[in-house]
């Protein structure tokens, strides 16, 4: 019997984590996703939002709440570099994400032309899914692993817009909403679950508590401020102490 020349020491074949990454769109997180996309496809129809442009923005931009900056910016009439920054600073979030997932991507003959490709689709559902399962795949085979998934279901959200868009109005606004709201139900949930420091989780909590006291007081740069200010209090309440500090107290 020939063995595959891909298959090293028993990890298995590039094929093989291929469709292991792209059965992984057939679970929850990836459903709850999907869900949040059938309320976007109607809320892009009922603002005007042309198909394919809706399709072109949840294939180029990924990020729901990019999206959803960008159509009420159009909505509103703001200029293209207002609209610009604001998509911008909305998507700034992914960073992290970005900086944090591709180390664990990268293999000793990894281009890094594929690791560009991918930081594309990391968001937080790609992110969330790769930071339970990443370490248990083969360094070797981890980029496409993770291409197989987050490709996939990039592709799927892109044919459900596509598919939902011109159904969107016979199904009722509430419902579309609804699903709309599971998107930031499911991203708070996961991020708690996935927070590896303490530090993460008081500043979850600490943007929480504020984000409602900044609302009455600069509703429209609540969620920056909650944001920033949260996370500065956390930081500096629950990170953790090196012996340089030890010492100086």
């Amino acid at each position: 019997m020939v063995q595959n020349r891909n298959d090293h020491g028993g990890e298995g074949t590039a094929l093989l984590w291929l469709g292991r990454g792209m059965r992984k769109v057939v679970s929850l997180p990836a459903f709850i996703l999907m869900n949040a996309f059938i309320g976007f496809a109607g809320f892009a129809r009922e603002s005007g939002i042309e198909l394919a442009h809706a399709a072109f923005m949840t294939a180029a931009i990924w990020a729901l709440p990019a999206q959803v900056v960008l159509i009420a910016a159009v909505e509103s009439g703001t200029t293209l570099l207002a609209t610009f920054f604001a998509v911008s600073l909305s998507s700034v979030r992914l960073m992290p994400m970005v900086t944090s997932l591709i180390p664990q991507l990268r293999g000793e003959r990894t281009r890094t032309s594929t690791l560009l490709f991918l930081s594309h689709f990391i968001a937080v559902t790609s992110w969330v899914m790769a930071n339970q399962f990443i370490e248990r795949v083969p360094r070797r085979y981890r980029t496409i692993y993770f291409g197989g998934f987050a490709v996939t279901l990039t592709v799927c959200n892109i044919l459900i817009v596509v598919a939902v868009y011109g159904l969107s109005a016979r199904i009722p606004s509430s419902v579309l909403g609804a699903l709309f709201f599971l998107t930031p139900v499911y991203f708070l949930t996961s991020l708690w679950a996935t927070a590896r420091e303490r530090v993460i989780k008081l500043a979850l909590l600490t943007g929480m508590a504020l984000g409602p006291l900044f609302h009455l007081v600069a509703p429209e740069f609540d969620l920056l401020l909650a944001g920033t200010v949260g996370g500065v209090v956390a930081f500096a309440v629950g990170r953790p102490r090196t012996d340089t500090d030890k010492e100086v107290s």
